[in-house]
């Protein structure tokens, strides 16, 4: 019963959007939207996807290769440096690049003082462009895909990538004919998971001028005042991630490999020295540096020069920890309540985990729509409370996923015997539940509650659709700034955002390095 109940209380607002795509006709602004805006918005999703897609193989798959199979210096700093990206959102590294590549920023100045140009002699990327939202999101998303690709090429088999080299195969040939196609199912699944957070940009996609499903919605929302209009977009945008759901399980397919029983032999790095290590050190620093360092330097760098004249934000960092913490703490029973129900294996875990999956991959735009057509099913209106326990909800919905992964992962590490141990000794399924397998679980418990805590700080569409009137959080602050160009207002709570983000990312580096087996240093 306690997995059915959470699994529905996570599906809810997901059920509600898609009934009221399927049901709802919107209205003028719906045809307005199908007949003017539909083709862009879906080819703006579409191609932002695509190249997105590719720059996050570009860059996570070479550095990964890079740092399990070869040893040059930096290496070890390297390996966890890579994963940092993730702690910024997309919309902090847009705002950062943008004051960064404008035309005033530092690298055109650079520019100009160099060669004597003015702003007109010369052309350089614009970051307010397709590619450049393409770059800015692959920037944040392709550790997703350095984890999972990484992973796989440390638990690939020795004896095959051995087998090839004694076979007078490169380096290289052995990546292109053994390692990769080995590992193509788990760089798969990192790919889809960038793409569905991709999917689910709204602060970078709006603020660069891009027009994609995510940025209609939130747009259909908060300047037509057309709630069924946003549903029928957010219906095409469930069919967009479905569709990259399938693709990813379809690409996947009967993949494999088979290992021998030596599978976990450490894995032999190649020792480099001159020009190739130094090509490898500096092609990893390149990397770090355009994905965080650069950009998160230039937020520090923005927040010392204003120093005392930074915007106030003691208000939004209350009203963000309140309210994270509000999300994190119903997130978190609800996670709980899925991995202890998931030892049954009964219909009602099978769904409730089902639901969780499934509302961290829905956009948090389209659960906020969910959530207000619960709200219009009662005689109360959008405010105050009633919009932060609408807010506290979406998050659940959304980010539960998200909390129940480390605690299953601790349950899943206790020996079988704490079970049959258990059982044989006359306890009931819930006595098991409560006196073995909770204290079993709660050993994540840290890392699911920090998890959920910053990804319910770092999410913006919800909480622009859903928040009460001049009620504002550290996203939603960065995000005002922003749009009133005033970048070096936001710098402060942009920072902010990605530092607490980069507590659990470090953390998770940790983990990873303390759980891999079979490698050296």
């Amino acid at each position: 019963m306690p997995a059915l109940v959470a699994g529905i209380v996570i599906a809810v607002p997901v059920i509600m959007v898609l009934l009221a795509g399927l049901f709802d006709g919107g209205g003028p602004t719906w045809t307005h939207i199908r007949e003017t805006l539909l083709l862009r918005y879906l080819g703006g999703t579409i191609s932002v996807l695509a190249l997105t897609g590719a720059l996050c193989l570009l860059f996570a798959v070479p550095a990964a290769w890079l740092v399990t199979m070869f040893r040059f210096p930096g290496r070890a700093v390297f390996e966890w440096l890579l994963i940092l990206p993730l702690a910024a959102p997309g919309y902090v590294l847009a705002y950062a690049w943008a004051d960064l590549a404008g035309v005033g920023g530092p690298l055109q100045s650079a520019l100009r003082d160099v060669t004597g140009w003015s702003a007109r002699d010369y052309w350089f990327p614009d970051i307010s462009s397709l590619p450049g939202l393409a770059f800015v999101l692959a920037c944040t998303l392709y550790p997703y895909v350095y984890l999972t690709a990484r992973s796989a090429f440390v638990s690939q088999s020795v004896c095959a990538l051995e087998a090839a080299r004694s076979l007078g195969a490169s380096p290289g040939r052995s990546f292109w004919a053994v390692a990769l196609p080995a590992a193509r199912p788990a760089i798969a699944a990192g790919l889809a998971l960038a793409l569905m957070e991709a999917a689910a940009d709204y602060g970078a996609a709006e603020f660069l001028g891009v027009p994609t499903l995510t940025f209609g919605i939130v747009r259909a929302w908060k300047s037509f005042g057309e709630p069924a209009a946003a549903a029928r977009l957010a219906f095409v945008l469930i069919g967009v991630i479905a569709v990259l759901i399938l693709t990813e399980r379809w690409g996947r397919g009967r993949a494999g490999s088979q290992h021998s029983s030596i599978r976990w032999r450490h894995v032999s790095r190649t020792q480099l020295t001159g020009l190739p290590a130094l090509g490898a050190s500096l092609s990893c620093f390149v990397l770090f540096l355009i994905a965080f360092g650069l950009p998160v330097g230039r937020l520090v760098w923005r927040s010392i020069e204003t120093g005392t004249r930074a915007a106030p934000i003691w208000d939004a960092l209350v009203n963000s920890v309140m309210l994270a913490g509000a999300g994190a703490i119903f997130a978190f029973v609800l996670a709980l309540m899925i991995v202890l129900a998931a030892r049954a294996k009964g219909p009602a875990a099978l769904f409730a985990r089902a639901s969780a999956v499934s509302g961290y991959s829905i956009p948090g735009a389209v659960l906020a729509l969910g959530a207000l057509a619960i709200i219009a099913l009662f005689p109360v209106t959008l405010s105050g409370g009633v919009a932060l326990l609408a807010l506290t909800w979406v998050y659940a919905s959304r980010f539960t996923a998200a909390g129940t992964e480390p605690m299953a992962a601790a349950l899943a590490r206790a020996p079988a015997s704490l079970s049959n141990a258990a059982r044989s000794l006359g306890a009931s399924p819930t006595r098991q539940a409560f006196e073995v397998d909770l204290p079993i679980a709660l050993s994540g418990a840290a890392v699911a509650a920090l998890i959920l805590f910053v990804e319910a700080l770092k999410e913006l569409p919800a909480t622009l659709m859903l928040r009460p009137f001049n009620w504002d959080t550290l996203s939603v602050r960065a995000y005002a700034y922003a749009s009133d160009e005033r970048l070096a207002a936001a710098a402060l709570p942009a920072l902010l955002i990605t530092a607490a983000g980069l507590v659990p990312v470090i953390l998770l580096s940790w983990q990873l390095s303390r759980s891999r087996p079979g490698e050296d240093q």
